[in-house]
């Protein structure tokens, strides 16, 4: 259980020094200032980083790739401010969910509109 929580609060430390590298310290053209971390896993033995990131607006494969160049550089400075005896190995991800959460909002729409239709006919039909 303590490793759990330690992953977690190594995970939550890591998505904040990202974030803000994101803001501020990576200078890279490709990655635009609209990219978010949505999330970071850190595998149980610390080897690896997951780094789910979102990406509004933009080309998508271009920031991957510039992200992806600036791994490195990355891992660097989270191991500047995260003193751990192995710093975890930085892998980007894209994070559609915020896409496909839009995506079942309209879907939910479109069904109680069918549904409203559906019942003000009902409606008409008893009368």
């Amino acid at each position: 259980m303590t490793s759990y929580n330690r992953t977690r609060r190594i995970s939550e430390e890591i998505k904040k020094i990202i974030g803000q590298m994101l803001i501020n310290g990576i200078k890279d053209p490709r990655i635009t200032s609209m990219i978010s971390v949505t999330d970071v896993d850190v595998t149980n033995d610390l080897r690896y980083a997951f780094v789910y990131v979102s990406l509004l607006g933009g080309n998508e494969e271009e920031s991957l790739a510039g992200l992806k160049s600036a791994a490195g550089y990355i891992r660097r400075e989270v191991g500047r401010k995260v003193k751990l005896r192995y710093i975890p190995e930085i892998v980007f991800k894209i994070d559609d969910s915020i896409e496909r959460g839009m995506y079942m909002d309209s879907l939910i729409k479109k069904v109680q509109e069918t549904d409203a239709a559906n019942s003000e006919e009902v409606e008409e039909d008893e009368e």
